[in-house]
């Protein structure tokens, strides 16, 4: 009876077929709504199972989790299939009750848009394109780059998106594993290489304190002065903006 029902389901034009799954997929997250590993499983994304993000995301999110805000993620997933992906989207959008969710891939994944989710078609590293969507949004909270994965893309990305982030926010790159893969850019015998994702947010471990550099007259970049904390975990980063002007503490030595 229950394949009978699926099967029944399947059949179903695109639409009809969704908002039943939207509904059943609501209710069968009623009372774990606060659980991201239950979620991603439920709306099919690889965040936990094939990757295992979302206890990361759970951690870093949660005081987030009943806020009004702007979250972006960058790719759909579905490839070119215009009725493929979207599936973190709809785990932040449960995840999140008063957010609304945004996204951008390169291919049009028009027909994926909700209430509470918006998705622009456009490359990541299209900066105009870019501006177009962070002006349509307003100010953003989250940013999760899920997208090419492509070292330089992912670089290009952030050095234009991270400005456009609220004090405050979080900016989350993910399948950092990129980095030592020769085919995306990234290089395994220069691990401090700071054409890689890795090799160039690694350097803001140090430029975290700027302020004790003996350096006269140095001058902090504007990423040094912003990025308050960096957290790094197998294959993602979490990059935390703030205003990182706290005093050395040779001012105090006497």
């Amino acid at each position: 009876m229950l394949n009978k029902l699926k099967s029944w389901v399947e059949s179903l034009p695109f639409e009809k077929k969704r908002s039943i799954k939207r509904k059943v997929n609501f209710a069968r997250s009623i009372g774990k709504s606060s659980n991201l590993d239950y979620l991603a499983q439920l709306f099919q994304t690889d965040k936990w199972g094939k990757h295992f993000y979302t206890p990361h995301y759970h951690q870093h999110f949660k005081h987030l989790r009943k806020k009004s805000f702007n979250l972006l993620e960058i790719g759909v997933g579905g490839y070119d299939n215009p009725q493929q992906g979207g599936g973190s989207l709809r785990m932040w959008k449960r995840y999140f009750p008063k957010a609304k969710i945004h996204a951008i891939d390169i291919f049009d994944k028009s027909a994926l848009n909700e209430r509470r989710i918006k998705i622009f078609q456009g490359s990541q590293v299209d900066l105009q394109f870019l501006d177009r969507v962070c002006s349509e949004i307003g100010e953003l909270e989250i940013i999760v780059d899920d997208g090419s994965h492509i070292n330089d893309h992912v670089i290009t990305t952030f050095n234009h998106l991270f400005p456009k982030l609220k004090l405050g926010g979080i900016y989350v790159i993910e399948d950092t594993q990129t980095s030592y893969w020769d085919e995306f850019g990234g290089k395994v015998n220069d691990l401090n290489d700071p054409k890689t994702i890795n090799g160039y947010f690694k350097r803001y471990v140090d430029l975290l304190n700027y302020q004790e550099f003996p350096i006269p007259n140095y001058k902090p970049d504007y990423y040094s002065q912003h990025i308050v904390s960096i957290h790094f975990y197998h294959n993602m980063i979490f990059i935390y903006k703030g205003l990182n002007d706290e005093p050395s503490n040779i001012n105090f030595i006497v």
